[in-house]
């Protein structure tokens, strides 16, 4: 392969399978790659490039005697950093913590280099993983490679591995989701991002921000790739109880299925304001490219409106973030994004009592939630109201998860899929909202609408 970097994980595996191209030759051109756009970009923290040489190494005789062991086996990935590595920093974007060694290694890291995956390095996140626009005032801001004049919000808070895909640096990379940041950068970045359901991907090892919320997921250049991707990290986990709560499913099988006859909620006409009218464009014409394709449109019926649940998300996160690293906002005298620290601060005064109240909110929500939309399959919505801002100016009071934290109130799954370009050049995104457990159903639905689109091969300009 003339240039591995820009192929996606499936094409990457059948060359790898067929001997055309080396995992060595692979890891070379992604660390070349980083090595020629990433100090520009700012998307990884630390790069681990003798490890991942020597891994590629370790790949190639394996496959000269005959020993791959999987779609996977040597192929590269990054990982945000919240991910543990034991005996490797990880900061979760936080300047105090610039010199935290991890003390185990995440079970998701460990099922990646397992499966043969090298890791090539970690990736920059919002402090704490706490903001949507993916800006980080202290350890800095990656940059959205879809505009190499201005600085404009790459999406958080998984921001490094949203800007690592889309720049072609990695074909995949792990991010994680509490309120959207998967798929926020997932939008920002013209890339498909997954939020899983809450049990399906163990958090044993990923630093926390909302336990009650957070679920990794992949970040990929194609909706095929994040179906492989999820198969290898979902799975039951003796240290998350919450991963035996389903059986793992294998969502290949049903990913070409079609959506002839499926049933797919449309945005109600009263949540249509405040979306930047080319993203509503390129909404609207998504819906229609599903109708062409079979499936059944109405309007979504939702018992509380997006507002509703995106205060409800923030109910439970300020809380548990503030449990998490309150302490840390606490001291006044420690360099952290003032901004991040104004949100952790929100949930010092939260009582116990509200804090249960807020639960037990939830879990009536999530019912009359899944009774008023038993019939539909998945929900469409645009995956944010806007596409990358520039951050000169920016407003960092708001977030961008109007569309997003729905999901993770209600414990839904949810798929971005790029799905148009703005005339000045952004990438917008759609989001195909199912039910709990349903990432098969997303990713076929996603998958339907990838083979019927051009978009999710369009790139980022080069320098």
């Amino acid at each position: 392969m003339q240039d591995p970097t820009s192929a996606t994980l499936v094409e990457l595996s059948a060359a790898l399978e067929s001997r055309r191209l080396s995992p060595v030759d692979l890891v070379e051109a992604c660390l070349a790659r980083i090595a020629c756009r990433d100090p520009a970009l700012h998307s990884f923290v630390a790069v681990y490039a003798d490890e991942a040489r020597l891994a590629a190494e370790g790949a190639e005789r394996a496959f000269r005697s005959g020993h791959r062991i999987g779609p996977l086996h040597g192929i590269p990935v990054a990982l945000k950093d919240l991910v543990e590595l034991e005996g490797r920093i990880t900061s979760g974007g936080s300047k105090p913590w610039a010199r935290r060694v991890s003390p185990l290694t995440a079970t998701l890291a460990r099922r990646l280099v397992e499966a043969g995956m090298i890791v090539l390095g970690k990736t920059h996140t919002v402090e704490f993983a706490m903001g949507g626009y993916g800006t980080n005032a202290e350890l800095g801001t990656p940059w959205n490679p879809w505009d190499l004049r201005v600085h404009r919000t790459p999406g958080g808070s998984s921001s490094g591995s949203g800007v690592a895909v889309a720049a072609e640096l990695t074909p995949v990379a792990v991010g994680t989701d509490t309120g959207g940041s998967v798929r926020l950068p997932a939008s920002f970045c013209g890339i498909v991002g997954l939020k899983v359901t809450v049990g399906r991907i163990s958090t044993h090892g990923v630093l926390p921000l909302a336990a009650t919320l957070d679920t990794p997921g992949p970040m990929t250049r194609s909706v095929e790739d994040a179906a492989i991707f999820f198969r290898a990290l979902e799975g039951p986990d003796p240290h998350d109880p919450r991963t035996r709560l389903e059986p793992p499913v294998d969502p290949m099988p049903s990913l070409r299925g079609g959506v002839a006859g499926l049933r797919l909620g449309v945005l109600p006409d009263a949540e249509r304001g405040g979306i930047d009218a080319e993203v509503l464009l390129a909404y609207d014409r998504a819906v229609d490219e599903f109708g062409r394709l079979g499936a059944r449109l109405e309007p979504a019926r939702l018992p509380r409106t997006f507002a509703d649940y995106f205060a409800g998300t923030g109910r439970i996160m300020a809380p548990e973030g503030y449990h998490a690293v309150g302490a840390l906002a606490e001291d006044s005298t420690l360099p952290l994004d003032p901004n991040v620290r104004a949100r952790i601060l929100q949930g010092r005064g939260v009582t116990a009592g509200d804090y249960l109240e807020t639960l037990r909110q939830q879990g009536e929500d999530q019912r009359a939630y899944a009774a008023a939309t038993a019939d539909l399959d998945a929900v469409l919505t645009p995956t944010t109201r806007t596409p990358a801002l520039p951050l000169a100016g920016l407003d960092e009071t708001i977030t961008p998860a109007h569309f997003t934290r729905m999901a993770n109130y209600l414990g839904l799954c949810a798929l971005a899929v790029p799905n148009g370009l703005t005339r000045a050049g952004l990438p917008t995104s759609l989001q195909i909202i199912g039910h709990p457990y349903a990432e098969a159903t997303v990713l076929r639905i996603g998958w339907a609408y990838e083979q019927a689109t051009e978009w999710h091969r369009r790139r980022p300009p080069e320098p």
